[in-house]
């Protein structure tokens, strides 16, 4: 069995259709609240994990593969080999702030943000004094309430941030969902894995 990590919710259900369309297909997948599905047939399992948590379960084997988004890599730093870039889920890891804000360069900047660690190594670059607020969901509320100065999070359309009077100031990097591998498994079932490599470059090259 080759055992692949997803993440839940709708970048997982994207790659799994992928995945399906080249013969990794589990019947019943996402139809009900199982959390692991297998076929025999195909030789695969498939593991529905959160997404910040898929680097972690690949890194210590309990999935060979997985697939998480650029985002998470950066912020996690998992021991896993990158094997490839799937283009699906693409965003961007960006500062925002309110619309026309100044930013006092003598004071300590406040930033609120779910990748502290993207955060923290952005602006140490820079030499700029910060402090992190870690939130977990409505970061764009930061700012408008005084908890913060600026965010650091991930930016699709930026409608979101449009909606809040807040707009993107710098982009920190680009994001999208990347194939990750454990280093003992991509030794160990190399030639599974290297099929379903193959497999998705002549679906990406069609």
């Amino acid at each position: 069995m080759l055992n692949i990590a997803l993440p839940k919710g709708r970048l997982g259900d994207d790659v799994y259709k992928l995945f399906s369309s080249f013969g990794y297909y589990c019947e019943g997948l996402g139809e009900d609240r199982r959390l692991v599905v297998e076929s025999l047939e195909s030789e695969v399992r498939y593991l529905l994990i959160k997404p910040s948590d898929v680097g972690i379960y690949v890194e210590h084997g309990a999935a060979d593969i997985g697939v998480v988004g650029k985002d998470v890599i950066l912020e996690t730093n998992p021991n896993v080999y990158e094997l490839m870039d799937l283009q699906l889920g693409k965003c961007r890891l960006a500062v925002a702030a309110p619309v026309n804000y100044y930013e006092n360069p003598n004071n300590i900047l406040r930033v609120a943000t779910k990748y502290p660690n993207v955060a923290k190594n952005h602006y140490r670059t820079k030499n700029r004094d910060i402090e992190i607020i870690k939130l977990n969901g409505s970061i764009e509320l930061a700012p408008i309430l005084g908890l913060s100065d600026v965010i650091v999070d991930i930016v699709e359309t930026g409608k979101t941030l449009e909606e809040n009077n807040l707009e993107v100031v710098e982009t920190i990097a680009y994001s999208s969902a990347r194939l990750i591998a454990n280093k003992a498994a991509y030794k160990f079932k190399e030639k599974q894995i290297n099929d379903l490599l193959v497999k998705l470059m002549e679906a990406y090259n069609k």
